[in-house]
């Protein structure tokens, strides 16, 4: 969401607000939701999240007034149980981190990781191992998503070579930018034990204006 500075470079969360309206996901990963320098606050207000919104944050604990750990963030509807969460450290030259909330959905305990990697090669796939690792060493084991900005261009490399050892993509289409969306930086990845029923970019008029980068979505259902 880029702080919630659009492509007109005004800021306004409550644009940010109306496109997660029109997208209406239960659970939905946002990249760059603090402000990056000082007190590092949420760029969307608790208030207008509480007031204008059917979601609620994820509370890491990390930063007071933070809404998730180096502007990831993941929200979900008000009425879903959180049943964990935690951050994910990750190698990096600039602080660069991953969230990680377990969300029950109805009778499923879906687990989520939402995650903004770096814009060095090196330095993603150090990023993408590290996410991996720590899945993989979790003593709980649940169907995930994964999604978020990978900076990564090329599908058959790099980061995307790594990850699609174990996750299936969402085929949503380019992205970036979002005046003329050419890139695939933005990712939905899902276990094996779910599967993608539907998925796309988002493309209206107010999400071209809300951010550099056009939301993505996925429809998940279990395998």
């Amino acid at each position: 969401m880029r702080k919630a500075i659009g492509t007109d470079r005004r800021r306004s969360p409550e644009r940010v607000l109306e496109v997660l309206r029109e997208v209406d996901a239960d659970i939905i990963a946002l990249q760059e939701a603090d402000r990056r320098f000082g007190a590092r606050m949420a760029v969307i207000a608790p208030h207008l999240l509480e007031e204008h919104s059917d979601w609620k944050s994820v509370g890491f604990g990390v930063r007071a007034g933070s809404m998730g750990w180096h502007g990831n963030a993941l929200l979900v509807r008000k009425h879903c149980h959180i049943v964990d969460c935690e951050v994910i450290h990750l190698p990096a030259l600039e602080p660069r981190g991953a969230v990680m909330a377990d969300v029950q959905l109805g009778d499923t305990v879906l687990r989520v990781i939402g995650m903004h990697l770096d814009l060095s090669g090196l330095w993603r796939r150090r990023q993408a191992a590290a996410i991996l690792s720590h899945v993989e060493a979790s003593s709980v084991r649940r169907p995930t998503v994964m999604m978020g900005d990978l900076n990564e261009w090329t599908r058959a490399a790099g980061c995307l070579r790594d990850f699609g050892r174990a996750f299936a993509f969402a085929e949503t289409g380019p992205s970036y930018h979002a005046r003329r969306p050419v890139g695939r930086l933005d990712r939905i990845m899902v276990s094996g034990d779910l599967k993608v029923q539907d998925c796309g970019v988002h493309t209206s008029a107010a999400a071209r204006k809300a951010s550099d980068h056009l939301p993505i979505w996925a429809d998940v259902k279990p395998a």
